[in-house]
């Protein structure tokens, strides 16, 4: 594939005008068995590229590995896109933000004190620089330099809205050259960020979802020649827990596509399918309240949550074939989904009861933060003894950022960062009771100053005023919980808290589906050892999409934890998704 050249007068390819018409679609958002599909998809609707972001802290969990395999097979996914004939636009951060834990930035950057993310700490970038050097060599085949698909490379990621260090950004152009890239370089900010997120000799580009001449003309202002490009049209948006499912009307969003393609404007659709945010790797807001992101992605993007086509996809179509050519080709059918049915969860194991099967514990003065612990996503255990029986209360500095507070394997509350909760009372039984916190790491902060978003209990913890002085703490990490069920579970008792629990889903022929919780409170959910990701009785989302893949002929393993007390132990596998309302 030729290189892509930046020319006054716009983009050109193979020495030939060019006009990008891109989609996003996150690879790390999708099942690796779905990714051509998708894809095709892509082409059908008349795109002539594909844009995704690269997980950092996905690629790189912990300091010192670097996986690029199964879901996180980068190269694959290019040679995929490559053999539908796309065009890749690649953006690697190492901030993305993309509603993604952290933003994409590991979690283990936050075990440094005093480290600050996104700057030219030079701790920082030496990770950043390791990063690269882990993921670009690799890549070099599929730069347009090199006959592959990948036309351009976006250096960070909305900076502007971020800080001003122009010195930061070079460092980071700089970098990516000595680690080979010698294509195009883009930014992207929103209008009013543009000159702050820029740096000379890089195309600058916007990101905006309506108000479709300013953000050009901001663009313009910027950069009087050279091409215009939308790096991120919003399109629909992302859903938070207790909010409503978001809509946008397709006819509003097409008349505005139409507008950026009159205007001769590159475009890039955000989303073009959203997709899922599997396992624990939604992110969070918080201006003053934190705010987790739900577990789909659907973004009511032009492909639903599970890759059919929606009215948006439709309208898009034709808006794009009144200005480039769009494959006359007739459009795929709706993938098959089945309802297979309920599934009795019919085995059970408390989670305290089998802590040290889980994790480790590590003894502190203090409660270890998930960093310290090398602790990525899910869940840690704090527990103490209590010498004094009698009335108590538990005060937490900063719960990040969900509690669940137990006295002798005894639920006694919830304290909640979301409702700034702080202060628990209760009744300690005995000398030497058990104190247990299990704490849940909701999501990463991945947009604004909250981005050092250290996982735990935060500051002080006292009991009537007192720190306890002994404390372990434990990572609990949930890889394959369903192995672990299995051989511990008891098919009668039903535990008192937190516990997993387990089925079996007998298939004929896999396909699509949706696991609903009806009964079930709060917590995550498994299918074969994949993670479905988390679900919430507080909506909007009530059920999760299970990719067909996952499943396989014969019996397929359920598991699900359960934080609260569930009054059902019964799943159901459904051919709809219910991703809330859309209205308050």
């Amino acid at each position: 594939m030729p290189l892509l050249e930046i020319a006054d007068d716009g983009f050109r390819l193979d020495a030939r005008p060019f006009r990008i018409i891109s989609g996003a679609l996150h690879y790390f958002r999708v099942h690796p068995e779905q990714w051509a599909d998708r894809l095709r998809k892509a082409r059908l609707l008349g795109l002539n590229t594909v844009e995704t972001y690269v997980p950092w802290n996905l690629h790189a969990p912990r300091r010192g590995e670097f996986h690029l395999d199964g879901g996180l097979d980068l190269p694959r996914f290019l040679d995929t896109a490559a053999a539908e004939g796309l065009h890749v636009l690649l953006r690697p951060g190492p901030y993305i933000c993309a509603e993604w834990e952290g933003g994409g930035l590991p979690s283990w950057l936050l075990a440094e004190e005093g480290l600050v993310l996104r700057s030219g700490d030079p701790r920082f970038l030496r990770a950043v620089d390791g990063y690269f050097a882990s993921l670009l060599p690799p890549l070099h085949p599929y730069l347009g330099s090199n006959g592959g698909p990948v036309l351009a490379l976006q250096i960070e990621n909305e900076y502007g809205a971020h800080g001003d260090d122009t010195a930061y950004l070079a460092e980071l152009a700089a970098m990516l050259r000595r680690h080979g890239v010698d294509i195009p370089l883009f930014t992207c900010d929103q209008p009013a960020d543009l000159a702050r997120g820029s740096l000379d000799g890089v195309l600058p580009t916007a990101s905006f979802g309506s108000r479709v001449t300013a953000g050009l003309d901001a663009l313009r202002e910027l950069r009087p020649h050279g091409p215009l490009m939308c790096t991120e049209f919003w399109i629909g948006w992302f859903d938070r827990w207790g909010g409503i499912h978001t809509r946008r009307d397709p006819a509003d969003a097409a008349a505005d596509l139409d507008r950026l393609l009159s205007a001769g404007a590159s475009v890039n659709i955000y989303m073009f399918h959203g997709g899922t945010n599997f396992g624990f790797t939604n992110g969070a807001n918080d201006k003053g309240t934190y705010r987790p992101t739900v577990t789909s992605y659907d973004y009511d993007a032009l492909l639903d949550e599970a890759g059919d086509p929606t009215a948006k996809y439709e309208a898009f179509r034709e808006v794009i074939a009144r200005h480039a050519p769009v494959p006359d080709e007739p459009l795929p059918p709706a993938a098959p989904k089945t309802a297979f049915g309920p599934v009795e969860l019919t085995r059970s194991v408390g989670l305290l009861e089998q802590a040290d099967a889980l994790g480790t514990p590590v003894t502190a003065d203090r409660p270890l933060t998930m960093e310290e612990l090398g602790h990525p996503f899910g869940f840690v255990l704090h527990e103490t003894e209590l010498p004094t029986p009698g009335p108590a209360v538990l005060h937490i500095e900063r719960v990040h950022d969900r509690a669940q507070v137990f006295v002798d394997g005894q639920p006694v509350g919830v304290l909640e960062r979301e409702n700034h909760e702080h202060t628990l009372s209760f009744t300690v039984p005995r000398p030497g009771a058990r104190l247990a916190v299990l704490v849940e790491n909701q999501g990463r902060v991945n947009y604004g100053p909250g981005l050092h978003d250290r996982k735990g209990l935060i500051g002080r913890t006292t009991v009537n005023g007192r720190p306890p002085t002994a404390w372990r703490s434990r990572a609990l990490p949930l890889d394959r919980p369903g192995d672990f069920v299995h051989r511990s579970a008891d098919p009668v008792r039903r535990p008192v808290g937190p516990a997993f629990h387990h089925g079996v889903l007998t298939v004929d022929e896999p396909a699509d589906t949706f696991l609903h919780l009806d009964g079930w409170t709060k917590g995550v959910a498994w299918i074969n050892g994949f993670s479905l990701g988390r679900y919430w009785s507080r909506g909007p989302q009530s059920s999760l999409y299970v990719p067909g893949p996952v499943l396989r002929p014969g019996p397929n393993e359920i598991t699900v934890l359960e934080l609260h007390a569930t009054a059902t132990g019964r799943v159901h596998l459904r051919d709809t998704p219910d991703l809330g309302p859309t209205e308050e």
